[in-house]
């Protein structure tokens, strides 16, 4: 396994497994929206390092080991990088713009930085498939829709501790870095381009008609 993937895996791990056992370190580097606005822009990062529950850090883990492979192998190792916190910070950036009255807004997830490494892998090898509970065939981008569709729901019931809008903000970020550094790919798999756009689409439509 490629070492800056092991080495942000483990961080995961460590930082959020601080977070688990010290409710204090947790509320200091968690998103929330009245201290980010108040100056601690630290927490844009800070929070995608920190998870709500085990399940919640070995879903993202899982699915970041899974994709990755795919970006460094087409892309290298610093190109992910970029790719990872570029969408680590698209997913901060439009949690603010949805939630930026809501003061007591709260969340936490390596989410937008994992979906966008999805979104950039798919876009690259967009015939991937996945065995889900390692059983059932599921074309990746099938995957990587209904993920964000989820995401569309959880924004809604608003019933949990994860960052389901930084799902979409990563997505767009990982979905933009990738096109523009590789323009090809509108021409190589523009089906794909557009597949991966209808859930970022239907959730701004969404927002526009005050559902979300």
């Amino acid at each position: 396994m490629n070492t800056i993937l092991i080495a942000i895996i483990v961080a995961n791990i460590l930082f959020s497994y601080k977070g688990f056992n010290d409710f204090t370190f947790f509320r200091k580097y968690e998103f929330h929206m009245g201290s980010i606005r108040s100056g601690e822009q630290v927490r844009l990062l800070s929070s995608g390092f920190l998870h709500a529950d085990m399940g919640h850090l070995i879903f993202n883990m899982i699915t970041l080991y899974f994709f990755a492979p795919v970006v460094i192998g087409f892309l290298g190792s610093l190109s992910f990088l970029i790719i990872y916190f570029g969408s680590l910070v698209f997913g901060s950036l439009l949690t603010i713009v949805f939630h930026k009255n809501d003061y007591n807004y709260r969340a936490v997830g390596a989410s937008g930085a994992v979906t966008g490494v999805l979104y950039s892998a798919i876009l690259l090898q967009p015939d991937m498939m996945l065995g889900i509970f390692f059983i059932i065939p599921m074309p990746a981008y099938l995957f990587g829709i209904l993920y964000l569709l989820y995401s569309i729901y959880g924004m809604r019931a608003k019933n949990d501790n994860i960052g389901h809008t930084a799902h979409f903000g990563g997505a767009i970020g990982g979905y933009l870095i990738t096109l523009v550094s590789n323009p090809h790919l509108l021409i190589d798999h523009t089906l794909m381009v557009v597949l991966l756009a209808i859930p970022i689409v239907i959730l701004f439509v969404m927002e526009k008609l005050g559902k979300i």
